[in-house]
């Protein structure tokens, strides 16, 4: 009896824990994207006004900001594990995140979520002063069928009404990166999520819409650089959708990465404990230091040469890395005969920075068994240290004692 009634506290004490934590988990306040009613709005409940939350940083702010989008298939929204749960990550690397409650559903189809999406955009940058964010990095982020609505903001966008009496209305509408996760992308037969398509655009879709809204068609060299993450063995999903975008980024000069991975199901989210999947989130947030979306600071061009005792270094990797600011990105690239050039598009901003060297071996007709060899490892405090300079470029020589 008495492990009965022990076993009926801890359940009701762990009862309500648990609802004091969704309670708490509640997020911050929403706001109407429309104040005055939204486009083609039909009523004035709860699915008609589409709303966003704002989730400031916590601690550094960056001055980023990510509009995010949850999946649900146009059907419904996974608020949590694509939204609220994203939103708190992004704070965590000191991002601000706006997360949409679009318009979904048969009552809403097609372009009433595009809509929403685009506003959201918008109202960040009229907003950029208040939310202490940079309006010319503001990206948009989304999940599976948020994933499509986030390509199609990104391939369907606008410079925004100057002659508006609506400042958000003047803003641009397109993102200046976009991340997709386990998108869906075409709205085609073959690799389209049937039921994202019947709820955005009904039964019988014209065949312009569906060809419209098969986003990998409509990527052009004005589409923002983008990050596509995706799981092989999706099975709702196919991961086609994911390649098919990332081509058409390819075919048309645009900046990505692609990560795919073997294991997986859809809707993972952050896929917080699971060992191999849960590491996306890290290379996205390498992606983004590599394109410098986490600074306003411009990029240097950096140049130099590296000896190693008294001789030019034969082959080898020269890199920088921030010591001063976890934001800043960092810089690598090949040294070959003692030179090396970093472009400025791929250069550190101005800071102090540790450079690591390494040897590695030679390159010739005739073969060499070398080792890599670590000249300066460029990760404690005595190692060599610079200063990358304000302006449009920089130049180093190094010199280093044989190891």
């Amino acid at each position: 009896m008495l492990a009965r009634r022990l076993f009926f506290s801890l359940s009701f004490l762990m009862t309500i824990a648990a609802v004091s934590d969704c309670l708490n988990a509640a997020g911050p306040e929403p706001i109407p994207l429309w104040p005055d009613g939204a486009p083609g709005a039909k009523g004035d409940g709860e699915l008609d006004i589409p709303l966003v939350r704002i989730y400031e940083p916590e601690g550094t702010n960056t001055g980023t900001a990510v509009v995010i989008l949850p999946g649900g298939g146009y059907g419904g929204l996974a608020m949590d594990h694509e939204g609220h749960q994203i939103a708190k990550w992004w704070n965590r690397q000191g991002v601000t995140g706006l997360v949409v409650t679009y318009r979904h559903g048969s009552r809403y189809q097609h372009p009433a979520p595009l809509q929403d999406a685009q506003r959201a955009i918008r109202y960040a940058r009229a907003h950029a002063e208040q939310l202490k964010i940079d309006p010319n990095r503001v990206g948009v982020m989304g999940f599976s069928a948020g994933g499509h609505l986030a390509s199609t903001v990104s391939t369907h966008f606008d410079s925004g009404d100057a002659n508006s009496d609506d400042d958000v209305a003047k803003q641009s509408s397109r993102p200046d990166f976009s991340v997709l996760c386990y998108p869906v992308i075409s709205m085609k037969d073959a690799p389209a999520h049937r039921g994202s398509r019947k709820n955005l655009l009904g039964e019988n879709p014209d065949p312009e819409l569906i060809e419209n809204l098969s986003n990998h068609l409509q990527v052009t060299a004005e589409t923002p650089p983008t990050f596509v993450f995706h799981t092989a063995e999706d099975p709702v999903v196919p991961v086609q959708n994911a390649l098919l975008y990332y081509s058409a980024l390819m075919e048309h000069g645009v900046a990505a990465e692609l990560h795919i991975y073997q294991k997986g199901r859809h809707g993972v989210g952050l896929a917080p404990n699971d060992p191999v999947l849960s590491s996306w989130p890290q290379r996205l947030l390498d992606w983004m230091r590599a394109n410098n979306f986490l600074t306003a600071d411009k990029r240097v061009s950096v140049s130099g040469a590296v000896e190693v005792g008294g001789e030019p270094l034969r082959w080898g990797m020269i890199a920088f890395q921030s010591v001063d600011r976890e934001a800043s990105p960092s810089a690598a690239t090949l040294v070959s005969g003692g030179k090396f050039a970093i472009s400025e598009v791929d250069g550190p901003v101005p800071g102090s920075y540790s450079v690591s060297v390494v040897d590695m071996g030679t390159f010739a007709r005739q073969p060499s068994i070398e080792d890599a060899t670590t000249v300066s490892p460029g990760a404690k405090q005595d190692d060599v240290n610079v200063v990358i300079p304000e302006g449009a470029t920089a130049s180093f020589e190094f010199q280093f004692d044989q190891q």
